[in-house]
């Protein structure tokens, strides 16, 4: 039932994916998503991306728990993470503007996604949670997009309180959310309407602006590369596995 698929519809390049647990990313998945974004950046065809999830509920629930506790090496470790940034750079790389959309939650590697898109819209359901800590690692390939968008402050706020869902609205007031929505039509009538305003400007100029507004992002890809290489040591820590099953054994 795992998927990430494109649609391509009047210059609209419409990315979504799933998974079945709760929009959680497994590396296959982060590969696929990385691939297909890329793609949707360099088709002529294409002049916005949106990125959405499947499912009513959750946008995303960050790294698959299944594959963190199955890695076995600081190796395979920094692979597995390295998905994530290939994502993220993906979205900062790409020549177009990309265009979140949140029906639900987002829990931590979902955060990166929400902070790595040019705008998002979200409902009043998309409560915010950076779980990394609690979790024996920490939110260090997400952190630099997150702290971007949102700034030091809140980034750290959320990373130091690590069990705690903060309200939409305060993540609207930090920047992360471009606007809020009480339902899920609401929402997509939104994303449908900007989306066809920026399908019908001027490409060239978009992606002019677009690096505009990535200044200062150029070194990511090594900076993401020692995040990542950061976290898979880390995963592999009794503490980590330790809460992993023990959440899995609920």
């Amino acid at each position: 039932m795992n998927y990430v698929k494109l649609d391509i519809n009047d210059g609209i390049g419409t990315v979504e994916f799933f998974t079945e647990q709760s929009n959680s990313l497994p590396g296959e998945i982060l590969k696929k998503l990385t691939e297909t974004i890329t793609e949707a950046g360099n088709n002529p065809d294409i002049k916005v991306i949106v990125l959405k999830s499947g499912g009513d509920r959750t946008f995303c629930a960050g790294a698959s728990f299944d594959e963190l506790i199955a890695i076995d090496s600081p190796e395979r470790g920094k692979e597995f993470f390295m998905g994530f940034a290939n994502v993220i750079n993906a979205m900062r790389k790409a020549p177009k503007f990309v265009i979140g959309r949140l029906q639900g939650k987002a829990v931590g590697g979902g955060i990166g996604l929400a902070a790595s898109v040019d705008y998002c819209f979200a409902s009043k359901h998309s409560a915010i949670k950076l779980s990394e800590l609690a979790l024996g690692i920490g939110p260090f390939v997400v952190g630099p997009a997150i702290e971007r968008k949102m700034g030091l402050s809140a980034m750290s706020q959320m990373g130091i309180n690590p069990d705690e869902f903060y309200d939409p609205k305060w993540a609207h007031q930090k920047g992360l959310f471009g606007k809020l929505y009480d339902d899920v039509p609401s929402l997509d009538k939104a994303v449908n309407e900007l989306a066809k305003k920026l399908a019908a400007y001027n490409p060239e100029a978009m992606a002019e602006l677009k690096k505009v507004f990535w200044k200062g992002t150029e070194h990511w890809d090594e900076l993401l590369a020692e995040r990542a290489e950061t976290s898979g040591k880390l995963v592999l820590s009794d503490f980590t596995r330790n809460f992993i099953q023990k959440f899995k054994n609920k």
